[in-house]
Order: C-alpha cells, then sequence, then structure tokens
C-alpha cells in the first residue's frame, strides 16, 4: 500500500531544524511567517525576550478582500514594515517556517523590504 507524505509534519521537520540555526535577538529580531490555505501571517519576535514586537496578517479588519494569494503576502509584508518601522527596527532575521521560499511566502519577503527591513 502506499502512504502519502505529510507534508506539514515535513514542514514542521524542516522548521524544527531551521529554529535550531537561527533566533531573534533584541537587535535583529526575527521575522516569521505563517502560511495557511487562505491567509498569511507574519510577526516580529524577540526570542530572548520571548515576546512579539508586532504582527500584521491578512485577516484584520482593515485588509480587505482574500488572502490567500500573492498580492495579498506584498501587502502584509509592507503593513509588517511599516510597523516595525514604527518601532524602531529596522534588521531582522528572516524566518520563513519551513516553506519553500517561493509564491507567497517570496512576495511578502519582498514587500517587507520594500517598506524598509534589511535581511
Amino acid at each position: 500500500m502506499v502512504t502519502r507524505v505529510d507534508s506539514n509534519k515535513a514542514r514542521l521537520k524542516r522548521h524544527t531544524r531551521v529554529r535550531g540555526k537561527i533566533s531573534g535577538t533584541t537587535e535583529c529580531p526575527r521575522l516569521c511567517v505563517y502560511r495557511s490555505l487562505g491567509n498569511i501571517y507574519a510577526q516580529i519576535v524577540d526570542d530572548t525576550k520571548g515576546v512579539t514586537l508586532c504582527s500584521a496578517s491578512s485577516t484584520e479588519k482593515d485588509f480587505g478582500s482574500y488572502g490567500g494569494n500573492k498580492a495579498a503576502a506584498r501587502k502584509v509584508g509592507e503593513v509588517i514594515a511599516k510597523r516595525a518601522a514604527e518601532k524602531g527596527i529596522s534588521d531582522v532575521v528572516f524566518d520563513r517556517g519551513g516553506y519553500i521560499y517561493h509564491g507567497r511566502v517570496q512576495e511578502l519577503a519582498e514587500g517587507a523590504r520594500e517598506g524598509g527591513l534589511k535581511f
């Protein structure tokens, strides 16, 4: 019998491997991404203190339309960059969350770079 690979289990395995190598500090926090089927979420985390400094997602009230496409991901990237700039954050470490750097994850990263974040 052919068994199907659990893609989310594989993603979590990749994510724990990546998280062993990167971590956010007070000077350079971590920009982490979570991608669901219909939405995309981003937050900037200081791992030394264990706090979320700012966040943005496609589920917010003022966001508007569908959140599961590239345009929505780019908009979330720009919003997280704007909120980070308000808090005085310019340098971050990008944590793709075990996802492939392609599609919506790549658009979020490019939107954040356009907004002024450096990584």
